[in-house]
C-alpha cells in the first residue's frame, strides 16, 4: 500500500545558538516541542546525530557544493550517516552556463548513485538566486528537486515589486518540485522577521508566503512521482551574525519556529481539503509547546 504523504516539521539543530539552555538536552526539547525530526549542518556526522537518533527523530543534512567532487563527497557521507535527505546551496551564482550544467548533473548523479535525495536551495549567494535562471533550469532539468527558502527571492527579488501573483504564477512547475522547505518569513527590506502572533494584518507578507507554500503543497500531493512519501518543513530562523560583538537575539526564535510549524500545518491541511482529499490528517497533530 502506498504511503499517504505527508508533512514533516524538523528542526535545523545550526539554528540553536542563542536558545538555549534546554535542561534535559536540546534534541530531548526539539522532541518534546513536537518536531518530527532535525536537520544538521556539514558536517553530517557527530553526537548529535546519534542521540537524535535514538530519540526516534528523523535526520536530514544541508550543505554547499561546489564542484562534482562534493557532490559525491556530500552524497556518500550523508547515505553512510542514515540521513533521509540533504537541502544544497549549488555554486556561487557567478557560473556560465556551461558550468552551472555541469553542476547541476553531477547533485542528480550522486543523488542516485547513493539514493540520497539532494533538494537544491532556492538561496541567494548560489545558481538559483533568482527566480529567472532557477526556471530556466528547471525547464532544461525537470527531475531536479528543489529546497524551497523563499524569503531569499521575497526580499532579495522584492517579489511584491510588480506584482506578485504575476511571478507566483512565471514559479509555478518549480514550485511543484519542491520537496523540503527552509521555513522562514521575511518582508521587503529582511529575510527574517519577528511575525509576533502571526497577524497577517500586522504582517501581510504571512499571506504571501501562506500563497506559495501552498502551491508547493498542491504540487507534492498531486505529483505523479516522489522520492519521499513526506515533505519536510524546517522553520530556519538563524541566529543574529552582525557586525559588532555586542549582536542581540530580535525575537524569541524558538517560540517564532513554532509559530512557523503551525502556520505550515494549516497550509498544508488547507492544500488537501481544496484537493478534495479524503481527510486532512496528512498533517500529524504533534504538540507545539513551549
Amino acid at each position: 500500500m502506498t504511503p499517504q504523504r505527508h508533512l514533516r516539521c524538523y528542526f535545523p539543530v545550526y539554528a540553536l545558538p542563542g536558545m538555549g539552555p534546554f535542561p534535559y538536552g536540546a534534541m530531548q526539547a526539539i522532541r518534546d516541542a513536537g518536531y518530527e525530526g532535525v536537520q544538521f549542518h556539514d558536517p553530517l556526522q557527530g553526537p548529535e546525530l546519534e542521540q537524535a537518533l535514538n530519540l526516534g527523530l528523523g535526520a536530514a543534512g544541508t550543505g554547499h557544493i561546489k564542484s562534482a567532487h562534493d557532490a559525491i563527497r556530500l552524497a556518500s557521507e550523508a547515505r553512510l550517516a542514515g540521513l533521509e535527505s540533504v537541502t544544497v546551496g549549488l555554486g556561487t551564482g557567478l557560473e556560465e552556463d556551461d558550468v552551472a550544467v555541469r553542476l547541476i548533473e553531477a547533485v542528480l548523479n550522486a543523488s542516485v548513485k547513493y539514493s540520497v535525495p539532494l533538494y537544491v536551495e532556492t538561496r541567494r549567494a548560489t545558481l538559483f538566486q533568482d527566480m529567472w535562471r532557477a526556471v530556466t533550469f528547471h525547464r532544461r532539468f525537470p527531475m531536479l528537486e528543489f529546497n524551497g527558502d523563499f524569503s531569499h527571492w521575497y526580499t532579495g527579488q522584492e517579489m511584491v515589486f510588480g506584482g506578485f501573483e504575476e511571478k507566483v504564477a512565471f514559479l509555478q512547475h518549480l514550485l511543484g518540485s519542491v520537496r523540503f522547505l527552509h521555513g522562514r518569513i521575511g518582508d521587503s527590506e529582511t529575510m527574517q522577521v519577528n511575525l509576533g502572533s502571526g497577524d497577517i494584518d500586522i504582517h501581510p507578507g504571512i499571506a504571501h508566503f501562506r500563497a506559495l507554500w501552498r502551491r508547493v503543497f498542491r504540487g507534492f500531493l498531486t505529483s505523479e512521482t516522489t522520492r519521499q512519501p513526506f515533505l519536510t518543513f524546517a522553520p530556519e530562523l538563524l541566529p543574529p551574525r552582525g557586525i559588532v560583538a555586542e549582536a542581540r537575539e530580535e525575537f524569541d526564535r524558538w517560540q517564532q519556529s513554532l509559530l512557523l510549524c503551525r502556520i505550515a500545518e494549516e497550509c498544508f491541511r488547507e492544500s488537501v481539503l481544496e484537493l478534495g482529499r479524503p481527510s486532512a490528517d496528512a498533517v500529524k497533530r504533534v504538540r507545539r509547546t513551549a
